[in-house]
């Protein structure tokens, strides 16, 4: 029993020589790290201190999935926003126009209606935009800008 004694206090005698060789290294490290961190804010101004832009990178790069998350939120939103105001303004329209012709008033044509006009306008600018960044053709058709939006912000 004597021997397994022993045996633990080896173990313990390693582990406590392991443990200080850590610490010591620790320490090592910190003080490399102060001495860094001195000498490149006497060097550096402020924003481009390297150690400090190596901060600013890695907390980007841990903000970046959940950025991104949120820029796919905001961008669905944004296209059900145009999506609803689209169907809306143009169930409207249509609405005024059967009004319009029941009632015998001549019926605004697309062509003279400045706001119906710069509405569509305005919805097609920010198509070619989008695809003009993402370098995709210019198609008819209902695609989802969301995603063209999104690889052009993200990628």
């Amino acid at each position: 029993m004597g021997h397994r004694h022993d045996t633990g206090d080896n173990h313990h005698h390693a582990v406590d020589g392991l443990i200080n060789l850590f610490t010591k290294a620790n320490n090592d490290l910190t003080v490399v790290h102060n001495r860094l961190e001195k000498e490149f804010r006497q060097i550096y101004p402020d924003n481009a201190n390297p150690m400090k832009l190596v901060y600013r990178i890695k907390k980007i790069q841990d903000e970046l999935p959940s950025l991104k998350e949120q820029c796919r939120e905001l961008l669905s939103a944004k296209q059900d926003l145009i999506d609803k105001a689209r169907t809306n303004i143009v169930g409207n329209r249509a609405s005024l126009q059967r009004l319009q012709t029941s009632m015998g008033v001549p019926v605004i044509s697309d062509s003279e209606d400045s706001a119906y006009t710069n509405f569509n306008e305005v919805i097609d600018e920010w198509t070619l935009q989008v695809r003009s960044r993402t370098g995709d053709e210019v198609h008819e058709g209902s695609e989802d800008i969301n995603k063209m939006l999104f690889s052009a912000i993200v990628n």
